[in-house]
């Protein structure tokens, strides 16, 4: 009976193993040793950890053993023992190796230690098998497990939404366009304008930078939704903190005020960070050794307190009183920047900070107007480091007051009719939020560049792999 090939990460768990014939694979980072044994750290990206494997010289054939080198794909089988070296608990003792995949010590471009993350972005096809890109990455992926799993659990019916849309969430017009138009020498009206009934699906359509306005069909019919996909925005930020092409997650909920937004997000983002310490514990031990020794006390600290919660009006205020000198001026109307963001939660109230209320005139059309008649139930849920993480809001459910603002921003709603015909037909309170995915890990990895926790990023000048 053949040998079942094992997981790294499972040899590590089980110590029943210990002793038996074991067969693993994957890559080798290092080779080290003398003329009568080598040892060769083996991982398979499914564990921070590698795995020792013990080489006695005099069993294999000095040929067969010259390909292993860093990079090189191996199938080893041999008996796990219990390891008499520093740095591990096992080591597999070799009794049989086959080499699978060589990689050139002169052209393999992760042969040595220590590039940087600039460096490692320009090989986004191999930054994967580092030690850093590998814990990233199974962060994320637990993260996104974390994400169903919260709101599975809480009832809620994942919507799928449109990658491809005739709407503007967000109104703001930064949008790729999709087209299967001769751009060169597209059809005309009789008024010149670019004929887009003859486009594929007759009438000008864009990449989603949103699915909140579907989602919010969802919510209206369903109670509690969320969506979990791509979005694409067309803005010329080359910044740390922006992507062309990222991930949302956006719960949309009938029934729900402001208030129990705020619960919602409050205990959702807490939930993936607890889940993130739970399940990766290794990899966000290595991160905050490697990057950021701050980053394990950084997340716990999240989990410690209550959010605090405040109006805009009263954010606005602290910063105007803070003796700090900001590059951007802070007045009543502007909207906050990162570093006023960041001020409030680092500096004045060192946790997570729920801004609330915020002026109409610097938020979405869709969000509720309070009786004020200036500001809007809006909420932005700010964190250390990040600055906004999520952002939503009450919408405004009453059909009236909805056209009064679509027609005061005028606001082309030709293409929507069925968003307006929510407000139209049993209408509700309802609520929802925003949340960058690749800011929570972000946030949970500790990394600085937003490029760093997304595997193939897009970014203004940037489409490779």
């Amino acid at each position: 009976m053949a040998l079942s090939h094992i997981k790294i990460v499972d040899i590590f768990e089980r110590t029943d193993l210990v002793g038996s014939e074991v067969n693993v694979k994957g890559w080798v980072r290092t080779r080290r040793g003398n003329k009568h044994v080598q040892f060769v750290a083996l991982n398979d990206g499914s564990s921070i950890k590698s795995l020792q494997i013990v080489i006695d010289l005099e069993r294999f054939d000095e040929e067969q053993l010259k390909p292993i080198t860093t990079g090189a794909s191996l199938n080893v089988k041999g008996t796990l023992v219990a390891s008499q070296g520093k740095g591990q608990t096992v080591e597999v003792q070799a009794t049989e190796i086959e080499v699978y995949g060589t990689a050139d010590p002169e052209s393999y471009p992760l042969q040595k230690k220590g590039h940087t993350l600039e460096f490692l972005r320009e090989k986004a096809h191999l930054r994967m098998r580092t030690n850093t890109f590998g814990a990233v990455f199974r962060i994320r992926h637990n993260l996104a497990f974390a994400v169903h799993k919260f709101f599975n659990d809480k009832g809620f019916f994942y919507l799928n939404t449109p990658l491809i849309t005739s709407s503007d969430a967000e109104g703001a017009g930064e949008m790729f366009q999709v087209t299967t138009l001769n751009v060169k020498i597209p059809p005309r009206t009789e008024k010149g304008s670019i004929d887009y009934s003859k486009d594929f699906f007759g009438k000008r359509t864009s990449l989603t930078v949103s699915g909140q306005l579907e989602g919010e069909l969802g919510a209206t019919s369903l109670g509690l939704i969320y969506t979990f996909g791509p979005t694409f925005r067309a803005e010329h930020s080359n910044t740390p903190r922006h992507l062309a092409e990222f991930w949302m997650i956006e719960p949309e909920m009938a029934f729900y005020e402001i208030e129990d937004n705020m619960d919602l997000a409050e205990e959702f983002i807490k939930y993936c960070v607890q889940y993130a310490l739970d399940h990766c514990r290794d990899d966000i031990e290595f991160l905050n050794k490697m990057y950021d020794n701050s980053l394990i006390e950084r997340l716990e600290g999240v989990l410690k307190d209550s959010f605090v919660r405040l109006t805009y009006t009263e954010g606005i205020a602290i910063l105007e009183q803070a003796k700090k000198k900001f590059e951007f001026p802070v007045k009543w109307g502007v909207d906050l920047q990162s570093e006023h963001e960041r001020y409030l939660v680092e500096q004045h109230f060192k946790r997570p900070v729920i801004l609330t209320d915020y002026p109409k005139d610097i938020k979405a059309f869709y969000m509720k107007q309070n009786d004020d008649g200036k500001t809007v139930r809006a909420m932005d849920v700010l964190f250390p480091q990040i600055g906004e993480i999520i952002g939503g809001s009450q919408r405004e459910e009453d059909y009236d007051k909805l056209m009064a603002r679509i027609e005061e921003l005028k606001i082309p709603m030709k293409d929507m009719w069925w968003y307006l015909e929510t407000r139209k037909f049993g209408t509700v309170p309802h609520s929802g939020f925003g949340l960058g995915f690749e800011r929570l890990v972000l946030f949970v990895t500790g990394m600085a560049n937003i490029r760093d926790v997304i595997a193939f990023p897009r970014t203004v000048g940037n489409a490779e792999f």
